[in-house]
This record gives C-alpha cells, structure tokens and sequence, in this order.
C-alpha cells in the first residue's frame, strides 16, 4: 500500500523506514551472482563484511555473513572472486542502509565461468559486435599511441621498447591501471575514455601479460567490452599470450597476440620504411 502524504502532514522519518524495511523483507532469499570487493574479516568477531559488485553495471551491494559461512568457502573467498550467494535483503532502519544477509556462498569454478563467457560471446556476437565491418584499421604513423597497461609491467616494457626500437620518435600516452582485480575494470574504462577524448591519440592499446583465467576476467567484462565498441579511437587488444583470448580480442578493432605484436601492428618500422624509400628511387 502507498504511503498517503502532504506537505501539511508530512510523514516522519521513522514511518517511512519502517514502511521501506517492510517492502524489502517482503523479498525473501535471493540467489544473487557478483564480485566480491572490500572484503573485511575482523579478529575476534563472528560476522564477516563485504562488497558484491555486479560486473556489467556500476552497482554494489552490501553483505554481511557468519565467520562460518565465510570459512567454508575457504581461500578461494579473495577480492576479486566471482561468487553466487544465498541470501535475504534486509534494510536497517537506523543507518537506512541496505544490506544482503548470506546464509550460503558458492564460489563459481572454471567451468561455471567459461559458460557465462560462451554465454556473454554468443549475445555479443548476435548484436554483431565482431563483425568485421565495424572494425577500423588504425593509422599508418599515429601522432600519438595511447597505452593502457599495468604499472610497471613487462607488457608496457614491451610495447614501449620495441615501438620506440620501430621509430625512435614515436611518442607513447601510458596510462598505468590495475589489470586484475576488482579495480581492473573501471580503471581500465576510465582510461579508455580520458584517451578517447584525446585528438592527439590516433590508437589505444590495451595490454597485459599472460595469467589464469580469474586474471584475465576484467578482459572479458561486458562493461568493458562496450566501453571499447563505443570509442571513437581504433583499439588494439594485446591481452596474454598467443593461446590467450579474452573476449576484448573479439570486439577490438585489432588483436595483438602479444604486447610485442602490438607494437609491430601499430608503429611502421624506420629501417624497412627507408629501404623501401631507397628502392622507389
């Protein structure tokens, strides 16, 4: 039933709490899937705080569980980890905030993940995503190469050194980010959009080194993914290794098999530009 009101006789703050508390139990448990972020276990209490973030949407819920509950999942319960939860929203009228109390948590394993890939890929690919039409060749010498990669890591060494090796003047914009992890994905986006709105930028790459497939999820994150089909910049995706394929490889408008590759597909050679300069003449 709504609640009646005026500006005469407005309700107080308590009644509409309450009201909203009782349209949240009214809910019952939920299966609810997520990432787990800002997970808190304090010495000497028998509750366990954390985070579930939905991967696609910029939404997160808050949820408390038993210590036993959080134990028997063992070490796989780590920020970052995908995992599928039982449990009931409450509202706490008090603080007015919103929670899930969990009675259950199931970590998601390999296979459970691959098939919401294949699941993902396949919706993707129904939209027409990775058709080749809609993918841009970048340009033959870019007046700058934006680069987004992990801080300090082998595959910005990679890109930077063996461009720079192509055409000394090659001028890189790196934007350092987290790679893996529950930061990865927005991270990633924001500097994905700062150097999409940078006219100097005339390529993105996007790079990282090989690792597990819980590794290179945030790769193959829906927001992501459209992130990049939305730029005006072509992208390359030089994610892993040549067996590596996050679904970026599938919507960039380049796949790389390595950050080296990368390189080689986006700054010309000088030597082989010259010879072949030479040879015309």
């Amino acid at each position: 039933m709504a609640l009646t009101s005026t500006p005469e006789q407005p309700l107080p703050v308590r009644t509409v709490s309450r009201a909203v508390g009782d349209w949240v139990h009214r809910l019952g448990r939920v299966w609810v899937e997520g990432q787990v972020t800002q997970l808190v276990r304090r010495p000497g209490m028998g509750t366990v705080f954390l985070t579930l973030r939905d991967p696609v949407a910029d939404v997160s819920l808050r949820v408390t569980c038993s210590r036993a509950v959080c134990d028997a999942v063992g070490p796989a319960l780590v920020d970052g980890a995908r995992v599928v939860v039982w449990g009931k929203p409450s509202f706490h009228p008090g603080r007015g905030t919103l929670a899930l109390a969990v009675v259950e948590i199931r970590p998601l394993g390999a296979g459970a993940l691959l098939a919401r890939l294949e699941q993902l890929k396949a919706t993707l690919a129904a939209e027409g995503l990775f058709a080749a039409s809609r993918k841009r060749r970048p340009p033959f010498l870019p007046a700058a190469v934006g680069l987004i990669t992990g801080r300090a890591s082998a595959a910005e060494r990679d890109v930077v050194e063996n461009a720079r090796r192509r055409w000394p003047a090659v001028r890189i914009v790196l934007r350092e980010v987290a790679v893996q992890g529950p930061l990865a994905v927005s991270q990633v986006i924001d500097a994905l959009r700062e150097l999409d709105g940078r006219t100097e930028v005339e390529v993105i790459v996007i790079a990282r080194g090989g690792g597990s497939l819980e590794d290179l999820l945030p790769f193959s994150d829906e927001a992501l993914l459209r992130a990049v089909v939305a730029a005006r910049t072509p992208v390359v995706s030089a994610i892993g290794h040549e067996q590596d394929a996050p679904l970026l490889d599938f919507v960039a408008d380049v796949r790389a098999s390595t950050p080296t590759d990368a390189a080689k597909r986006v700054v010309p050679d000088v030597g082989e530009q010259t010879a072949a300069v030479a040879q015309l003449r």
